[in-house]
């Protein structure tokens, strides 16, 4: 009787498993599948260097050191929508979706297909801003887009008015607690089971984590962040990104930064604790701080009328 039992809660597991299996099954989805959903207008796309890119440009082409902004891993250019609704009416706001992210999709053309290193990207935003015709920006970014932000003004410090970085990295740091999503993408095994499953349920569980309130998630934001990370080769190009992962090198650039700065930081920010954020306000000759103790490591996304308000008043004293 007990091995008959036992028999028949095996076969259950087996049917269990392989329901479950066959409903976090995703695969990949081409580009053209998404844009529709995800890309209505003012969205764009270029070519650079062979790379197709999205990007919103908005706001007046008169402005003569338009705001970049670039997001972090994982995100896409949806994270800065409260930020440009709230600017665009008398700044010229550019937003892209970096290569590996977003509708972007993975580095390609002239681009070495596999190196998602933290330079490598701050080279791709120079080429950005050269396809558009920029000579001065003021560059912003958070997490991962903050630290491509100060590399690219560490490259090329003539090209940028100002520089925003939003919990971002750069340094070496210890988190509290790291997105389910990202420490699955850490593992190589686990990142090559991702590229074929992903339940939409480890989605949710890395936005929660990012979040200092997670009731403020809606379903269109944990849709939206599924889709996109189902994006042609986004998935494995997170993997390499994470492989490649640069904390701490080239940190000592930092210091030779000598424009205008703003650092805003998420006081529950559980992935890059707020002592970097201490960090780049110390290193970063006059540069200000804004801590915002209810917010988590998105600030912009989370609450975007509080943070933007700042970001108004330094723009609007911009040497």
């Amino acid at each position: 009787m007990a091995a008959s039992l036992l028999l028949r809660l095996l076969g259950l597991l087996l049917i269990l498993t392989s329901v479950g299996i066959a409903l976090s099954r995703a695969p990949d989805r081409p580009v053209q599948t998404l844009v529709a959903r995800w890309a209505p207008p003012p969205s764009d796309f270029i070519e650079v260097k062979g790379q197709l890119v999205h990007l919103r440009d908005e706001g007046p082409r008169s402005d003569p050191a338009p705001l970049l902004l670039l997001h972090g891993t994982g995100a896409s250019l949806h994270t800065w929508d409260g930020w440009a609704a709230a600017l665009k009416a008398h700044k010229r706001v550019i937003r892209i979706d970096l290569p590996g992210f977003g509708l972007t999709g993975p580095f390609s053309g002239q681009y070495a297909s596999d190196d998602y290193r933290g330079d490598t990207y701050a080279r791709f935003v120079l080429d950005v801003m050269a396809a558009l015709g920029l000579s001065r920006a003021t560059i912003g970014g958070n997490s991962l887009g903050g630290e491509i932000a100060w590399r690219a003004a560490t490259l090329a410090p003539q090209r940028f008015a100002q520089l925003i970085l939003v919990d971002a990295t750069g340094y070496a740091f210890t988190p509290d607690d790291i997105p389910l999503g990202l420490r699955i993408a850490r593992i190589p095994v686990l990142a090559r089971i991702g590229e074929y499953l992903l339940p939409r349920a480890v989605v949710a569980a890395s936005l929660r984590s990012v979040y200092g309130d997670p009731a403020r998630i809606g379903d269109e934001l944990i849709d939206r962040t599924f889709e996109l990370t189902l994006r042609e080769g986004n998935r494995r190009a997170l993997g390499l990104r994470l492989q490649q992962l640069e904390a701490d090198v080239h940190a000592e650039r930092i210091k030779t930064l000598a424009l205008p700065t703003l650092v805003l930081w998420g006081g529950r920010d559980r992935l890059v604790p707020l002592a970097n954020g201490e960090r780049f306000a110390a290193e970063i000759r006059g540069a200000k701080l804004v801590v915002f103790d209810a917010l988590g490591h998105v600030p912009q996304e989370e609450d975007p009328a509080r943070t933007v308000a700042v970001v108004t008043d330094f723009l609007e004293n911009r040497p």
